[in-house]
């Protein structure tokens, strides 16, 4: 199967203008035939901690009837990132729509102390079963914990995917993580990384790919939106940068 993983620009807020800017990257990921498209960490609404209760979502919302109507139309499963508000209180979630079944979301289980003033944890991990694999979601800082990944190892995944928003440092420090728990546990992992301005600091892309082996196959750069796709069954990757 083929696994997109897109790199975007998300603008605080612009909500229309980040779904727009999602739609037009699906298209370019249903153009390279993938079977699973992956954005980043809160990516229709921007990472931002302080303004995410305001931005609070619904998956039913008809707002998301263009995301639905794609995965239904071009057998393709989307996974985006928005905040929803659960009767705990605030989730950092993907919402994640799959050909002809019922809308999911799945929500970050382990938050940074940095995001305790605002979110509180989701309780499930969620697997994704396409074309005979597993595809586990890790969002961000809960991705950097092994305990994570083990929890996903277990269930039998072929995949691991880490939708994030991260400065530099964080890039390098995820770089680094993934190369060795991929190689350690013989599991490729991917990453899905924005670019721009996320709670006052530039978050510098470079979503990347590890093998099974863990080495770093293939990477975009710092600057620009664009899309990586990884062929799961022979690890070969395109990379296509997309204009803003």
């Amino acid at each position: 199967m083929l696994i997109c993983i897109a790199q975007t620009n998300s603008k605080t807020g612009q909500i229309q203008e980040n779904i727009h800017n999602h739609l037009r990257m699906i298209t370019r990921a249903i153009d390279e035939k993938a079977d699973l498209v992956i954005f980043p960490e809160l990516s229709i609404t921007n990472y931002e901690t302080e303004l995410a209760q305001n931005y609070a979502m619904d998956i039913q919302s008809a707002l998301f009837n263009p995301f639905q109507t794609l995965s239904d139309n071009n057998n393709i499963s989307i996974v985006i990132g928005a905040p929803k508000q659960s009767d705990e209180g605030l989730n950092i979630s993907m919402f994640i729509f799959s050909p002809n079944m019922h809308r999911r979301v799945y929500s970050k289980q382990i938050l940074h102390e940095d995001e305790l003033p605002y979110f509180v944890c989701g309780k499930e991990q969620v697997i994704l079963n396409i074309k005979d694999k597993k595809i586990a979601l890790g969002i961000c800082y809960e991705t950097l914990q092994r305990e994570h990944f083990l929890n996903a190892f277990n269930k039998g995944i072929n995949v691991y995917v880490a939708s994030v928003a991260k400065s530099k440092h964080g890039v390098e420090k995820a770089h680094n993580h993934f190369a060795n728990i991929s190689g350690e546990f013989k599991t490729p992992i991917l990453m899905s990384n924005c670019i721009g301005v996320c709670d006052s600091v530039i978050s510098c892309g470079q979503s990347a790919a590890w093998n099974q082996s863990g080495q770093l196959i293939a990477k975009l750069d710092d600057k620009n939106q664009g899309v990586l796709i990884f062929d799961t069954e022979t690890e070969q990757t395109n990379l296509l940068q997309i204009s803003v």
